[in-house]
């Protein structure tokens, strides 16, 4: 089912004629500072693999070990599929389901004291969006051998 735009309103004309005219740089763009954080998160995450299963332990997630080195090789590979337009539309679908998961395990703002909430809830909200690019990856990306 192909997408048509349609122009969102007589007032932003310029706006839907940019999408039109720029629609693929837009989307390797988006597609470029969503995988920024699986790659950034990835390399730290290996660079750091005492650290990533320390905490992990920390959040009761077992074996932690195996689990740090599949965290930071998985964020690397979907990183890459993104940046480069590979599976893109798959890329983004697990990029999706990840940062649910990671929500649930690792960003559950609501079990921290009242004085910390507030700062772990805009990293909620933050994940939350993170969980919106991927969708609208899904929407839009498309790989680049097509």
């Amino acid at each position: 089912m192909a997408l048509r735009l349609r122009p969102s309103s007589a007032l932003l004309p310029s706006a839907d004629a940019l999408a039109v005219r720029w629609g693929d740089a837009l989307l390797l763009t988006g597609r470029i500072l969503l995988a920024w954080l699986f790659l950034a998160s990835g390399y730290g995450a290996l660079n750091n693999l005492a650290g990533t299963a320390a905490y992990l332990s920390s959040l009761g997630v077992s074996p932690p070990v195996p689990l740090a080195w599949f965290t930071a090789i998985f964020e690397l590979v979907l990183g890459v599929a993104l940046v480069l337009g590979l599976a893109t539309r798959y890329a983004a679908l697990a990029a999706f389901a990840w940062v649910l998961i990671t929500i649930v395990t690792a960003h559950r703002y609501w079990t921290y004291p009242a004085a910390q909430r507030g700062g772990r809830y805009v990293n909620f909200l933050k994940n939350l969006s993170i969980v919106g690019g991927a969708l609208s990856v899904v929407a839009g990306g498309r790989d680049v051998t097509r």
